[in-house]
């Protein structure tokens, strides 16, 4: 006979009463081939005949059970047809499907195209809602007494079934990406549950209310199932943390906080720090700083750091989410409880400061709201009792020396008061603007009020303040011989005091960032392009130091002929601009016998006697002139700079002339400490209290540097930290050889290693030492090193484990970091100053295919897809597409580009036919993305991955599980969720 529709079939097979493979054999005659049956629904139709009456038909079950087993219909099928069942009072039909789903609920798969494999995940999440609402059915049921044995039974039976179904890791992820998929149907799973644990609570407390909730909160958990990190718990030094923060207290405290607090936490999200010793870490580096930072200014910028930035840094890690159950204060607390079992480091810093910094920093953290006023005084009252025992150095000498923690406190208020002050109206009363600027002059208050500032971040404000005020001296209305002395020294203090900021902090404070159409003020002017600095090589004949000769011929005419300079109607910043050019008609006449020796002194005398910035300018064009003469003919500059620093000691000088002196020493020393070290001179400068130049003429003069670089390194990976003096000579390393050279002869000493921990603890330290330019080196590392490293067969040895493993993992330290801080646009004033390496470079280094076909991008940005694309993703998804180019990032930046080539390389060696230690570095490169990605992260490095990379891992057994497949596929593309869904579906 021949049958019209599957109805009739199979109230047909019922009525004749075949067996199950009788039936399944007259149904592929009835129905021919080409229609699956999928399409005509078979699973539900069945179904639909099985429950009729109130309780299920046994024949036409075992049909559907025949079907399941010889695959005749899909998994999907089955589960979609049975969450359309809601008549839950027929309890053997519902014992029935519940033991259909017990068929295969524990091991789904599907190894059909990506659709079939979304459909799956949709199945699922719906057969979930179904078992929430079943067994919501019967938690209310069990109210009623009549019935409560049987409900229970129910209830137990479909909570075994979610227990079973959720209890599988592969389930989850593919309920994951159903959510993703569709988020209207998980929020109708999220009203059943909250329908299901409102009916708990009539179950009391018996063993199925806590099944129960068991079951909710493992369905509440799936949206965050990629983001639950262990934290180590065996470790008590962070290293990396260490390095970082003493990186920024010695070479950045200018800096802004927001970059120095997202690169904290990228480090502690890497490393999995817990947060009481991630912040103990941050403190112990500081008092570590305070200890052994050098004299005098130095001393000044670490205790600022401490003091005043570190506290605003860890109020904006406060800011940041902790974990559900911390809280930030308590996770200080708890450091600082730490930290005062640390007596030996608290002592010496206590000695090296002169009072109880815990103390000082205790309070400053409470005003910061970072701790209770309760725990506050508990530590205070801790630290108390400890210093009893400590060696007190009550010296005379000692007692009035002023501990320089409480004078950096006070002199953050007094910043705001200045740069209030500085704000007034100048021409109104110069005179008590003087009184102010002369008040900061003394002692160490300018080098206090400087570092406060630098630590607040209000020095570039401070700086175009005095540019303003310098600017305001160049207005003469006729004025009195008192208005010229004071205009004279306004011109003085705000010229020397910027000086000072440029040489202290770095010229970049000082730079305006783009002033408006307008001249530039003359220090910017005179800065940039006279004022010699390290590694900057000046002209002497440039045309900046060679203006108007009327002018010049008048300056020399002054100097020369008269007992002291003039102040009324003076244009000072002519005069420094003319004094270059006038130096050298000077010289000149010198030489050739026309002036004496005497002559000279009193030209000298007068060029230094009233105005300082006169001398500095003159021997900022004296140290160019210098380089460029030869050994015999370097005398005279040389005993004219000699003149120019030795200070006067005449009735005759302006006011704060021996605060002004002392400023010019120090800058003249500055300027001159690179000249003099290559012509072998000494100039006595008369540092009066001032310290001389820190961290200057790190290298050993007769060692090759990479030998310096080698003995540095093995030297801190003994130590175990890096501490700032060496720092300092990695930069220097850095600069001398280049970023390649720096890069690939540390990564050799890495390779090295042969002992896990060694090579653990070299990673730490390197990313640390890498942070000195990060952007740079990871381009280097990544686009040079790795790709040399794994293409050449004669190398792939040097990648065994532990070393190979280990530079894994700094490659991704370093990729994650640098991406995150590059999408952010931060590059620290540090790294400006280096010469960048020109975009092209890559571009003709890295050639991408930028063209992706068209047709590809239209099915891509659609959410159908063509039924083929992702069957066979070789022939018809080109290999290199990734999600990059979905979210179409520009590759024509260099580190985009670099991460997609290394990511293509990666991908080919997955996919060729031999394997050796460079296939082992690719997993373990791949397992360190995985494990430091945060959830979510849409725009992670993982995104320049090809999508048909993925399949290709899965094969690799350390990669085969469905939370890694989550974690490295982008879940917000439709064609990110299919790919996932197909390769957890076949797992």
């Amino acid at each position: 006979m021949k049958v019209v529709n599957l109805k009739q079939a199979i109230l047909q097979a019922w009525k004749e009463r075949w067996s199950d493979y009788q039936w399944a054999i007259n149904m592929k005659r009835f129905f021919p081939r080409g229609a699956t049956w999928d399409i005509l629904n078979l699973a539900e139709a069945l179904l639909e005949q099985a429950m009729i009456g109130p309780s299920p038909n046994p024949l036409i079950l075992s049909y559907l059970k025949y079907a399941i087993s010889s695959q005749m219909v899909s998994y999907s099928t089955v589960l979609t047809a049975i969450s359309k069942f809601d008549d839950f009072s027929r309890d053997l039909c519902v014992q029935s499907l519940l033991e259909i789903m017990d068929m295969f609920c524990d091991r789904l798969s599907c190894h059909g195209k990506a659709e079939e494999c979304i459909g799956l995940c949709r199945a699922l999440m719906s057969a979930l809602n179904w078992l929430l609402r079943c067994a919501a059915f019967y938690a209310e049921k069990v109210k009623e007494t009549l019935e409560q044995a049987a409900a229970e039974s129910q209830l137990k039976m479909c909570l075994e079934r979610l227990g079973k179904m959720l209890g599988s890791t592969k389930n989850r992820a593919l309920i994951h990406i159903a959510k993703l998929e569709e988020t209207s149907s998980w929020s109708t799973v999220e009203q059943s549950l909250i329908k299901l644990g409102e009916n708990l609570n009539s179950l009391g407390n018996s063993p199925l209310r806590s099944r129960a909730e068991d079951c909710i909160s493992l369905i509440k958990s799936i949206p965050t199932m990629l983001s639950v990190h262990s934290e180590q718990l065996n470790k008590t030094g962070f290293p990396t943390v260490h390095a970082v923060v003493l990186l920024e207290g010695t070479m950045n405290l200018t800096g802004e906080t927001q970059p120095l607090v997202e690169q904290l936490m990228m480090v502690k999200r890497m490393q999995r720090i817990p947060s009481p010793l991630f912040v103990l870490e941050i403190w112990k580096a500081c008092f570590v700083g305070l200890i052994e930072s050098p004299e005098g200014t130095e001393e000044l910028k670490w205790t600022a750091f401490t003091f005043l930035k570190i506290p605003q840094v860890l109020v904006k890690l406060k800011k940041y989410p902790q974990g559900e159950k911390q809280d930030f204060t308590e996770d200080v607390n708890c450091a600082f409880e730490f930290l005062l079992k640390l007596t030996p480091l608290l002592d010496k810093a206590d000695q090296r400061c002169n009072c109880n910094c815990m103390d000082l920093l205790l309070q400053e953290c409470s005003k910061q709201g970072l701790l209770s006023e309760a725990n506050m005084d508990n530590l205070i009252d801790k630290r108390a009792a400890d210093r009893e025992h400590a060696p007190h150095l009550k010296s005379a000498e000692n007692a009035n020396i002023q501990p320089n923690p409480g004078l950096i406190l006070r002199a953050e208020p007094t910043v705001t008061n200045i740069l209030k002050t500085m704000d007034a109206d100048h021409s109104k009363s110069p005179e008590g603007l003087l009184g102010v600027l002369g008040h900061m002059l003394s002692g160490k208050s300018l080098d206090l009020l400087l570092a406060a500032a630098a630590a607040t971040g209000k020095l570039k404000s401070f700086a175009r303040k005095f540019i303003k005020l310098n600017e305001f001296t160049k207005q003469i209305n006729g004025e009195s011989s008192k208005g010229a002395s004071v205009r004279a020294l306004l011109f003085d203090i705000s010229f020397l005091m910027l000086c000072h900021v440029a040489q202290t902090y770095g010229s970049e404070v000082i730079l305006s960032e783009s002033s408006p159409a307008g001249e530039v003020p003359f220090f910017e002017t005179w800065m940039l392009t006279c004022m010699p600095e390290e590694g900057k090589i000046l002209n002497p004949d440039h045309p900046c130091f060679r203006p108007d000769s009327t002018k010049v011929e008048s300056l020399v005419a002054l100097l020369n002929n008269s007992s002291e300079m003039k102040l009324v109607q003076m244009k000072w910043h002519e005069a420094c601009l003319s004094i270059s050019a006038a130096i050298l008609e000077i010289l000149n006449a010198w030489e050739n016998g026309v002036l004496t020796f005497e002559s000279i002194q009193k030209i000298t005398d007068n060029i230094k006697g009233k105005v300082c910035s006169m001398a500095v300018c003159a021997v900022a064009w004296l140290v160019a002139h210098v380089r460029m003469l030869g050994l015999d003919e370097r005398e005279k500059s040389l005993q004219m700079i000699r003149q120019l620093a030795t200070p006067l000691y005449g009735e005759n000088t302006l006011q704060f002339y021996n605060e002004r002196v002392v400023i010019m020493s120090s800058i003249l020393e500055h300027m001159c400490a690179d000249v003099l070290q290559q012509t072998a001179t000494q100039i006595k400068f008369p540092s009066m209290g001032m310290d001389t130049i820190p961290y200057w003429n790190l290298l050993p003069p007769k060692k090759p540097i990479k030998e310096v670089l080698t003995s540095v390194f093995t030297k801190v990976l003994e130590k175990g930290w890096v501490d700032s003096h060496s720092i300092h000579i990695f930069d220097t390393l850095l600069h001398m050889g280049g970023v390649y050279w720096f890069c690939n002869n540390l990564v050799k000493e890495l390779l090295k290693e042969t002992r896990k921990e060694h090579t653990l603890r070299a990673v730490e330290l390197l990313y640390a030492i890498f942070c000195l330019d990060m952007q740079q080196l990871t381009l280097t590392l990544l686009g040079h090193i790795l790709p040399n490293l794994l293409t050449d067969s004669s190398k792939w040895h040097t990648l065994m484990d532990p070393p190979g493993k280990a530079l894994a993992k700094l490659s991704v330290w370093c990729a994650l970091s640098s991406y995150s801080s590059h999408n952010k646009g931060q590059a620290s004033t540090r790294q400006k100053k280096r010469h960048r390496e020109d975009i092209e470079d890559y571009i003709s280094l890295f050639p991408l295919d930028d063209t992706q076909p068209s047709k590809l991008m239209r099915l891509l940005s659609s959410n159908e897809e063509d039924s083929n694309i992702l069957s066979s993703p070789n022939r018809s998804m080109s290999t290199s597409l990734s999600a990059s180019q979905l979210h179409t990032v520009s590759m024509r930046d260099p580190l985009n580009r670099v991460l997609a080539n290394l990511f293509l390389l990666i991908s080919s060696i997955l996919g060729a036919k031999t394997a050796g230690t460079h296939t082992q570095f690719v997993q373990w490169f791949m397992e360190e993305c995985v494990d430091c990605l945060e959830q979510g992260s849409r725009g992670s490095i993982l995104q320049f991955m090809p999508f048909t990379m993925v399949s290709e891992l899965v094969k690799v057994s350390t990669m085969s599980s469905p939370k890694i497949v989550l974690a490295i596929t982008d879940l917000s593309l439709p064609l990110g969720r299919r790919v996932a869904a197909k390769a957890i579906a076949a797992l």
